[in-house]
Order: C-alpha cells, then structure tokens, then sequence
C-alpha cells in the first residue's frame, strides 16, 4: 500500500468508526508564507516517520494514526488559536510544530493549559526550550545552541575577526546570542552584529555597515550568516564582492535550493544539522531510499526533521502505553532514546530538548551537483558540545 493510500484509509477509519479508537495527531505549520518550503519538508517527513516507524500500517497496537493538518500561516496568534482549536475541538492527543520560532513561542502555553504534549520541529529559538519552556514541550528539531556551538566550533581559530548578519525576530537575535556566548569559548571576536527585518531585499546599507566594521581590525574576516526562509542574503552580499576588504562569509546549513548559493562559496566552513549524505544509519538509508524513489530528488534538511518528530511520536506513544495520558507520555518521553535518521538521539530531562549530532562541513563544488556539497570534516557529538539548560527551572 502506497504512504498516501495508507493515510487515506487512516483517516476514513478513524473518522467514520470510532470503535477504533484513532490516535489523533495535530500538526500545525506554516505552510503557507516565507518557510512554505520548510513547511512542505517538515510535513512529507513526519508522516514518512510515522510510516517507518509502524511498518507501513499508520497503526500503534491497532489504533489508527489521523494526521489532522493546520496552517498557521506565519501568525503567533493563528497559531496559537489553532493549537488550541487541535486540543479543544479535535480533541488531538498530541501535536507537533510549527516552523517559525515566533509561532511556536505563542504556542506554548496553549500545550500546558490544555495539558498536552506538543513537539516542536522545527522551530529553532533557544527560548522554546528556555525561558518560555514549560513541561508539555518536547523539541526534536535542534536548537539555536547547538547551531551556534557548532559552527562556532567551526569558525573560532585565532585571530579570526566575525561579524554577524541575522533577521529581527527570535529566531535570528537567539540564534546569534547563542553563538556570541560560544564564540567566548574561542580565540575569535565577534566584532559587530547586524539585525534586519525578515522581509529585506536591499542588503547593501547592512553590508556597507558590516564591512566598516571589519575594516578596523586585522585577521581574518568573516561575516557569519543567520537567515531562515526566503530572500537569503548570501548570493547578493557576494555579488557586492566582500573579498576586496578580505572577509569571507560564513554560514551554516541549509535547505539544497538554498545551498545553491554555496556553489560560489567552495572550502567555506561552517555546521550543519542534515545533509542526506552524511548519516551512515539504516533509518537515513530507508528515508534517502524511499525519498528518491517517491519523488526524485534526496531528502532535505527538514524532511529529516520531520521524519524525526514522526518516528519520536511512535515512540512516545508506545512507551506510554497510549496516547491518553499526558503524563505518561511526559514520563516516558523525558530522557528517551530513540533512532532518528541522523543516529541516536534523546531529550534531556531537564528542558526536554533533543541532544543530537551536528557536523562540522566544508564546502566542496562539483559541476553536476546545482549546489554546493557540504563535505564531512568531522561529525560533533553529543558530548563535543556543551549544550546549556537554559530555562531556569
């Protein structure tokens, strides 16, 4: 049976015969605005996950599996309105999502005042896992620590003198507070930061600032990239040719239509949370498999995200006993092991955070490949990084 014939008869089965008793499962994303191709990633992944991890029945001890998708459309308070549209009138058991940091952060207290489990994925933010934590929050996807932490690994060598350019929301300010507080930990400076709103087109007044900057110190220079979603500002910063004031840019992962960009970027360094080639695992074999079969191309950089927040449902679910009791599942969930397509990985008791490989990469260009290739320097463990429990709790 083919994964979209499996979730049709899902759902007939579980809306039409309640004697089923259907484990329902909200997924709230913004799959419409400027993360759409994040979104459309997440989604495939998720239910590829919940595929794998029952063997093809969308089923848990019989119980169907219905996926009952929601748009949040980019907005902290449709979001907020339709997770709790999701535990109110669809009665789900469990949710997962959203893609913006900013949705998920007005989405959290939805999950602790209905009392249900939301997974966050892919939301990024330290503060979902941080100050605005609360218990029913789990979170799969990596977060803006373990970004920071690793490409800081990546880019903190002596007399190596960086500049930030992030977006104005929480995404980007987490992402580079996060990555200042590891770049302490290296001989590098951070010199300058640049924060710009997440509709920019015009990058020429932020580089000029940037350059400036740079211009008053000696060593190396890099501008270090934090974006997310669309107008990415790497293509049109290198076309402003920062070389003639000796910096480089410097970035982390991305989506591949992204990556493209990187073509024009070869040997530069930064980290990664994904890329389809690296993880040598028999779940990563299955999902790259299964992807290039079904739709042609390798699976991305949030599809394998997706795919984990479905394989940790199952899991959950399973070790609970059911879907039916939050507090099973918050007791079965803090701590758990589970196998994602990027290895072994587990929530940490303490913020619920998902303790994960990141992998420290440089950019290699071939001429068949329409991006550039990150290629393996040296795979950061759990315990190569020293992830802070930020939620004071």
């Amino acid at each position: 049976m083919s994964l979209k014939s499996a979730v049709l008869v899902t759902a007939l089965l579980g809306w039409s015969a309640p004697a089923f008793a259907e484990i329902r499962i909200a997924h709230i994303y913004d799959r419409t605005g400027a993360l759409e191709a994040y979104a459309a990633q997440s989604q495939v992944g998720l239910m590829m996950g919940l595929e794998y991890a029952t063997g093809g029945t969308m089923e848990i001890d019989g119980q169907p599996l219905v996926v009952i998708e929601k748009d949040s459309q980019l907005r902290p308070d449709l979001g907020r309105a339709l997770l709790a549209e999701a535990f109110g009138d669809d009665d789900a058991h469990i949710a997962v999502g959203p893609t913006s940091s900013g949705v998920a952060l007005a989405m959290l207290p939805v999950a602790e005042e209905f009392e249900r489990v939301l997974i966050v994925e892919p939301a990024v933010a330290d503060s979902i896992t941080g100050s605005d934590w609360n218990r029913y929050i789990f979170r799969t996807g990596r977060n803006s620590s373990q970004d920071a932490i690793s490409n800081a690994v990546a880019l903190g060598r002596e007399n190596v003198m960086i500049a930030t350019l992030a977006q104005d929301y929480a995404f980007g300010r987490d992402g580079v507070a996060a990555f200042r507080e590891a770049l302490a930990d290296t001989p590098a400076q951070l010199v300058h930061e640049e924060y710009v709103p997440t509709d920019t087109t015009d990058f020429t007044a932020a580089a000029e600032r940037i350059f400036n900057a740079l211009a008053q110190h000696d060593g190396e220079k890099r501008l270090f990239v934090i974006w997310a979603g669309g107008n990415n500002p790497i293509g049109r910063i290198q076309a402003m040719d920062p070389s003639r004031h000796g910096i480089e840019i410097a970035t982390g992962g991305n989506i591949l239509p992204a990556m493209g960009a990187y073509r024009d970027l070869p040997g530069m360094e930064g980290a990664t949370y994904y890329y389809y080639e690296i993880p040598q695992n028999p779940v990563n074999d299955w999902l790259v498999e299964q992807h290039f079969e079904r739709y042609g191309t390798p699976p991305d950089f949030f599809t394998a995200g997706g795919m984990t927040a479905g394989l940790a449902v199952v899991e959950a679910i399973r070790n609970a006993g059911g879907a039916d009791d939050s507090e099973a599942l918050i007791e079965a969930m803090a701590g758990m092991e589970w196998e994602t397509p990027k290895g072994t990985m587990q929530f940490r008791a303490q913020d619920h955070q998902a303790m994960q490989e990141m992998y420290h990469f440089r950019i290699r260009v071939e001429n068949d490949v329409a991006w550039g290739i990150p290629e393996l320097v040296r795979v950061l463990g759990i315990d190569d990084m020293d992830i802070p429990v930020r939620n004071q709790r």
